[in-house]
């Protein structure tokens, strides 16, 4: 994709729904009984793999534009597949998969694109092992076969990282283990919490009951709707294998993550305006907002509302206000880290636009996504002429002028995705080589962007 630089951006847009939420929503709806319609269910390639991964299963699928019929064969009820399951790019199908199959009566084997085999899978291992599962992989990574295990037994276990996946694996595997599991959040991250640099806007746990969650909680939430009955008590949850699963109808939110390139791109181009109708606003994914109003970004959020057990509303934003990082220290870090790591590729992007730049600690996590995300992150900030110093477990971003350049995605969608708005705001041309990995996340995302940026002469996004 060629991308030029943009004046403005302008619109009203609804985005596709939320790909973290989808995900859930069709396995847990695979594990209920009765049939269950999920409307603006993500159009990812990632979640197109869970749907075809369930359908291997046994698991009856209708689609019907944006939604999703799925027909539930119960916590127990899937079929042996005949051939390996195929999670293609996504992280989540293999990861939450694994916790449903550890429990059934049957054979299976979860494989991976070439990046998704590289990625650790030990941390999923390791407490289903201790749950009863066996599960051979390759040095800890796909492939993954698991055996035979009609009962699991239920366990007490810490998260070892702040891992929303391997909280979620974790709990579906309970849903299948006899006695009740406990899982407990990692203690928060050092220079997180207590750090005097921090903003109670910023708190990933803002739950009515007073209960700590440092990772998304859209599993829990899920697993409710359907009808379980989760235990959730001071950053510990407990789930029990006597719960079953009654199949509910479903409305996805916008996806959050896949709003933020484009709230980015209204705050650092002046004169724009954006709203986002419809978009997710768990509190577990909303960091992202706390620290661009931190930084002068004016967002507005209106029609806040709850539909099945989610927060959404419409978010505006405008580029009329100076901006500049009013961090005490300079550093977003600690559990603020954990809770927007899907948002830190824009925030790069962000933090060159900036006065006082921007730097991001305790995001070793970044190093084994689809790609390293940290290295791919400063090296395409340099080849745009950015200043960049990279660290193990971040980067230090300084105010730049960023200039036109041929741009490598690594095969990462959200790195790609990032250096299109960081296109908008560069002198020349801008070339991203495989612009196409987008569609893991946002099938559509230049086609809306063609849509929105506006300059003097022809649009700003070509394809070549």
């Amino acid at each position: 994709m060629k991308i030029k630089p943009a004046k403005l951006i302008n619109g009203k847009i609804e985005l596709p729904g939320d790909k973290s939420i989808s995900h859930r929503a069709a396995l847990i709806a695979a594990m209920a009984t009765g049939e269950t319609r999920i409307e603006n269910f993500s159009p990812s390639a990632d979640c197109a793999s869970t749907l075809s991964c369930l359908g291997e299963l046994g698991v009856e699928i209708k689609r019907e534009d944006s939604s999703v019929l799925i027909q539930g064969v119960g916590k127990s009820g899937f079929q042996k597949p005949l051939k390996p399951l195929d999670c293609g790019n996504s992280g989540t199908t293999m990861r939450l998969l694994a916790g449903i199959l550890a429990g059934q009566n049957f054979e299976s084997v979860l494989i991976g694109d070439e990046s998704l085999s590289k990625r650790p899978m030990k941390r999923i291992i390791e407490p289903l092992e201790a749950m009863g599962a066996k599960i051979e992989s390759q040095n800890g990574c796909a492939p993954l076969k698991i055996y035979s295990k009609s009962s699991l037994k239920a366990i007490s276990y810490e998260l070892p990282v702040a891992s929303a996946q391997l909280k979620s694996c974790v709990l579906l595997a309970g849903l299948n283990a006899s006695g009740k599991t406990f899982l407990s959040e990692p203690p928060a991250l050092a220079g997180g919490r207590n750090d005097e640099n921090r903003n109670p806007e910023f708190r990933p746990s803002a739950h009515a009951d007073g209960s700590d969650s440092r990772t998304r909680d859209h599993t829990e939430r899920m697993l409710r709707f359907f009808g379980v009955d989760i235990e959730k008590n001071a950053g510990t949850i407990c789930v029990s294998g006597e719960n079953n699963l009654n199949a509910r109808d479903i409305e996805i939110p916008g996806d959050i993550s896949s709003a933020a390139f484009f709230i980015v791109a209204a705050a650092c181009l002046k004169n724009s305006v954006v709203l986002i109708e419809n978009i997710g606003l768990n509190p577990t994914r909303t960091a992202i907002i706390g620290v661009l109003r931190r930084c002068g970004v004016e967002i507005e959020i209106s029609d806040e509302r709850e539909i099945c057990n989610e927060p959404r509303g419409n978010i505006s934003v405008s580029g009329d206000f100076d901006l500049k990082n009013d961090f005490g220290s300079g550093i977003i870090c600690g559990d603020v880290t954990a809770s927007l790591i899907d948002e830190i590729p824009i925030l790069a992007v962000f933090g060159t636009q900036i006065e006082n730049g921007l730097e991001v600690r305790n995001a070793e996590e970044l190093r084994v996504k689809e790609s390293d995300r940290i290295s791919a992150m400063c090296e395409n900030l340099q080849r745009m002429s950015a200043k960049v110093e990279e660290f193990p477990d971040g980067f230090r971003i300084e105010r730049s002028d960023l200039k036109g350049a041929k741009i490598d995605s690594f095969g990462d969608h959200r790195i790609a995705m990032a250096f299109a708005i960081a296109a908008l705001f560069a002198t020349g041309e801008t070339e991203i080589a495989g612009a196409e990995c987008a569609d893991v996340s946002f099938p559509g995302f230049f086609d809306v962007l063609k849509q929105m940026a506006k300059n003097d002469r022809e649009g700003v996004c070509q394809s070549f």
